[in-house]
């Protein structure tokens, strides 16, 4: 199943699911980081909640994707549209710090996307 083959949930599904918040929620963090990154005052944002809102989006992507045993795009937007190769690699970079793994191991758990045309 593609992203494109992805179930999409109607307003009146997210009103009433109390999982829905996520998805009303992550548009507006979304907009705010943008407006925050624009204005150079990205720094006014905890640590804390940058650190919280990375795992809790790392968690659900996984989740996901192991659980429904398929694959979607992890990344808002076409190719580097919302966010840049540097900023990936310094995102990754940090998250293997924080967890002591090396390229060693993201290689040997590097798996292939199955659809090419992501």
């Amino acid at each position: 199943m593609s992203s494109s083959d992805a179930p999409v949930r109607p307003a009146a599904v997210l009103a009433n699911d109390p999982y829905g918040e996520v998805d009303r929620t992550a548009e507006a963090i979304w907009v705010l980081a943008e407006k925050a990154i624009a204005a150079g005052e990205a720094g006014r944002v905890s640590d804390q909640a940058v650190a919280t809102l990375l795992t809790a989006a790392l968690k659900l992507y996984v989740a996901k994707t192991d659980g429904e045993e398929r694959t979607f795009r992890a990344l808002r937007g076409a190719k580097d549209e919302a966010i840049t190769a540097t900023e990936v690699v310094s995102a990754c970079s940090e998250i293997l710090r924080a967890l002591r793994l090396g390229p060693m191991e993201l290689a040997l758990w590097y798996r292939r996307r199955p659809d090419p045309d992501f």
